[in-house]
């Protein structure tokens, strides 16, 4: 494989589940590990290269258990080529020490949130000590982080994380610009890019992620700036006015769509872990 990947290659993430939604509310969500692993390779086929992933238990309810989530990574693993992205954010409920541990299940890499988020009427809490323990973890244990960032505060305060401890493992610096959050940066092409201009000068590369109705606007943007995209049930169930989405699989074929119009052609696992830095 190259050092390099071409120009016109596109990064589609797919998070397909999430911590937010209920499987009551949404019977088409997948919260089972089978359930997961369909959708993992559904998207794969699709053009999907990285699986953002958070867990469910039995009864559908967002966990952080290691035992799931160690099953989780192996059955991905085993049943598709995609990176396997863990989220360290789990649910805005979750205890920062149970959240750390989430490495413990060698996830390729792991979602690095810079920062505290007002999350709707929650508070997704990222102190800063926490966010270098992390941080440090993931080099120790050659996770490659992704820099989830919700406004711009947290985009200055990556470049501050790099000063201070230096390059993740892998030595690739990738970011990926969530917006939309209720708490968050808008999901507009303007804030989309001021906070691109705002990136470090060691960002290798980034995405962006549109959340519910500002999905469209933010792939655009994106796609405009020369960036990647994350699309997922996590992150929309629309995929227009009073239209649910049926599948995640729907997403990742929309994001392709979307990229062909760009001139930007899907990229392969293997590509995508030359992007990244993951071994």
């Amino acid at each position: 494989m190259p050092d390099d990947v071409p120009a016109d290659r596109l990064l589609v993430t797919v998070a397909p589940t999430g911590a937010e939604t209920t499987k009551a509310d949404c019977p088409q969500l997948p919260t089972t590990i089978d359930e997961l692993v369909r959708t993992a390779v559904e998207c794969e086929a699709a053009g999907a290269a990285m699986i953002h992933v958070h867990i469910r238990d039995d009864q559908h309810a967002p966990t952080l258990d290691l035992g799931r989530l160690k099953e989780t990574v192996a059955a991905l693993k085993e049943s598709t080529g995609l990176v396997v992205q863990l989220s360290t954010g789990g649910s805005v409920h979750d205890p920062l020490d149970r959240r750390l541990k989430v490495l413990d299940a060698e996830p390729d890499s792991c979602s690095l949130t810079m920062g505290t988020t007002n999350f709707g009427d929650d508070v997704f809490s990222n102190p800063w000590p926490f966010v270098c323990e992390l941080y440090q973890l993931s080099q120790e244990r050659g996770v490659v982080p992704e820099f989830e960032l919700f406004d711009l505060g947290q985009v200055h305060a990556l470049t501050r994380l790099l000063a201070k401890y230096g390059l993740p493992a892998g030595g690739k610096v990738h970011c990926d610009l969530v917006m939309g959050v209720p708490g968050g940066m808008n999901g507009t092409t303007d804030a989309l890019v001021a906070s691109v201009r705002d990136l470090p000068p060691e960002v290798t590369s980034w995405s962006a992620t549109g959340i519910g109705r500002s999905t469209l606007p933010v792939a655009l943007a994106a796609l405009s700036k020369g960036g990647h995209l994350r699309v997922g049930m996590e992150d929309v169930l629309t995929l227009s006015r009073g239209v649910p989405v049926e599948s995640n699989r729907q997403l990742v074929e929309r994001a392709v769509e979307l990229g062909r119009a760009a001139q930007r052609t899907p990229m392969t696992p293997g590509e995508a872990r030359t992007l990244l830095g993951v071994a």
